[in-house]
């Protein structure tokens, strides 16, 4: 049936909402796709349902094809799961927790392992019931503490999740590479770029992680490529360690006054101004032919506070080349699941041995020298900060610091830490060359999660020889609303939506201009004539609207192909607008159905 807009349920919005950051959020709520009911929670209107419906079309098609069956959830779930897999406490404060009236808890569901596993786990018992894939396309619930963006970082979202068991790990390698593939069909078919990195397997483990990204500007990922091929986000970066360097001949730690100089810039310009010109190798990679002081050349300490899932609070140190800097999305999947924060200045007064400004990688009453520092406090390195490089550090002394403070001979750290920011121009660790950064958004991610949820949820099955053998689990998720967003990020122009054919709400809009019965008349019959062809079609057909109103609504919406009815009526003529070409050209009423029908 032809949609008439005359009673549809749509309303336009003249002004932007005062509360969009990014485009997709703008015109999604501008062209009434979406409504905010809380922050970074939106009600679905008619048209943006339509277009959510198509992207999960396409989903549900790929995964016939991988061999995956679709199940659904509840978003409603109990505790018991949960605390089963330990994550009722790991998720911290971010999910939505929640008791019913007889005080049980619940949980609105973040993501769905638990529940998949226990199901199967139910139902299948045996070897010949494997290999299994399930999905579900679901809403999804998280805590986000500064919801942004609109539909790109909210607290409800749509995501498909997909699951697939095995019972041998090579029958995972092939679900694994069934589902990758799937996800590259689907984003093709949406016209989504993608990058596929390497990311971090997170506290599960599992053999591989790779998420899908579209590079875009407003993405919240940084990722990493080389032009050999290389490809992960900074999470899963790893550093290509130096060799370590001979320090024979390299002369002792030499304590020197440093008055007023509690960052990496003042230490630099005071060295400059006291000490000689560095020595060949006096530091670490890449500062050889120094011939004065950089940040490059001195060590800097970071006092970083951890509290763990007991509420434990716990004080590290990272010690890494005062030319780098922490990456925060490094830094808490380095100490996941703890959570992470600059120490406080109540720290600080718990342990007097740190003078906060000139902390270096020993304790006030002598070197580390692989024990445990005078502190309590351990300290983490680098992987740049190798045996044989000469740094100048703190002294752990008011106004003090230290000078030719050699890794290997004078200090020792307890353990490497990769958390340091990651540069253009980083070796790639596979050896393919020097890595660019790039701004993306995930749109899926593929994860072997191996025996993790099997083994803590009790999901096994007879083998060939009838014994008992814990099922391997892949996980496989794309988010839909995010998709949506992105896309309406990358088809629209200063007017409005522009969207995919593929996606598009409708597919032809038509619009009756003027007061001309006859315009209104052929306009009913097109549409008609249209809807029979096989068009989705949206008729305009709002009395005593003027022709700009419609035409800038018929702009914003975002259909791609208009068919404009109006002075032109009276002579059976009309004219076709391709949004995305911009192309408009006037064609007998009688050829317009043939015409759009050819693309």
């Amino acid at each position: 049936m032809v949609t008439r807009l005359s009673h549809f349920f749509l309303r336009t919005l003249r002004e932007d909402p005062a509360d969009a950051e990014v485009t997709s959020h703008r015109l999604l709520v501008r062209a009434g796709y979406i409504r905010r009911t809380a922050p970074g929670i939106f009600a679905w209107l008619p048209l943006g349902l339509k277009v959510k419906a198509k992207i999960e079309g396409i989903i549900r098609d790929e995964m016939a094809d991988a061999g995956a069956y679709e199940v659904h959830f509840p978003a409603l779930v109990p505790r018991d799961p949960y605390e089963q897999s330990g994550r009722w406490e790991t998720y911290g404060n971010g999910i939505f927790r929640l008791k019913d009236r007889k005080d049980a808890d619940y949980l609105l569901a973040p993501t769905h392992e638990e529940l998949f596993t226990l199901l199967v786990k139910d139902l299948y018992s045996s070897y010949k019931d494997l290999p299994l894939a399930i999905y579900q396309i679901q809403d999804k619930y998280r805590d986000e503490a500064r919801p942004r963006a609109g539909l790109l970082r909210g607290r409800e979202f749509t995501m498909k999740d997909a699951y697939s068991f095995d019972y041998t790990d090579a029958g995972l390698d092939v679900s694994y590479q069934a589902q990758r593939d799937a996800y590259e069909r689907i984003f093709q078919r949406l016209g989504l770029e993608y990058v596929i990195v390497a990311a971090d397997n997170g506290l599960m483990g599992g053999a591989r992680s790779e998420e899908f990204l579209h590079p875009i500007a407003v993405g919240e990922d940084t990722f990493v490529r080389s032009a050999g091929g290389y490809a992960a986000n900074v999470e899963a970066f790893t550093t290509v360690v130096p060799e370590a360097i001979p320090f024979d001949g390299i002369a002792e730690p030499v304590v020197f006054d440093s008055p007023d100089t509690p960052t990496i810039d003042t230490l630099v310009a005071h060295a400059n101004a006291v000490l000689d010109a560095p020595a060949s190798g006096i530091a670490g990679p890449g500062t050889d032919s120094a011939t004065a002081w950089t940040a490059a050349h001195t060590l800097k300490n970071v006092v970083l506070a951890l509290t763990h899932l007991d509420g434990t609070r716990e004080l590290v140190i990272v010690g890494l080349p005062g030319d780098r800097d922490l990456d925060d999305k490094r830094v808490e999947v380095a100490f996941a699941p703890a959570a992470v924060e600059a120490a406080t200045p109540e720290d600080f007064e718990r342990h007097p041995l740190l003078v906060k400004g000139y902390i270096g990688p020993w304790s006030a009453t002598g070197p580390i020298l692989g024990e445990e520092s005078a502190t309590g406090i351990r300290y983490l390195l680098d992987p740049r900060v190798v045996d044989g490089t000469a740094w100048i550090t703190g002294a752990n002394i008011d106004q003090k610091h230290v000078h030719t403070l050699v890794a290997g001979r004078d200090f020792f750290g307890d353990g490497v830490v990769e958390v340091s920011t990651v540069r253009a121009g980083d070796p790639a660790p596979d050896g393919s060359g020097p890595v660019e950064l790039a701004r993306g958004m995930e749109i899926g991610h593929v994860f072997q999660l191996g025996r993790f949820f099997a083994e803590t949820l009790g999901l096994k099955v007879l083998d060939e020889n009838g014994k008992l053998v814990t099922v391997t689990m892949g996980s496989y998720g794309i988010g839909v609303t995010r998709i949506l967003a992105i896309l309406a990020e990358l088809n629209n122009d200063a007017k409005g939506l522009i969207w995919p054919a593929s996606i598009a709400p409708f597919d032809v809009h038509v619009v009756a201009t003027g007061r001309d019965a006859a315009a209104f008349e052929l306009a009913a019959q097109l549409s008609s004539d249209l809807e029979e062809a096989g068009f989705d079609v949206l008729y305009d057909d709002r009395p005593k609207v003027s022709p700009g109103v419609k035409f800038g609504d018929a702009e914003l919406v975002g259909v791609p192909q208009i068919v404009i009815v109006g002075r032109d009526a009276a002579e059976g003529r009309v004219e076709l607008w391709d949004r995305r070409s911009g192309e408009r050209e006037v064609v007998a009423a009688a050829e317009a159905v043939a015409r759009l029908s050819a693309g």
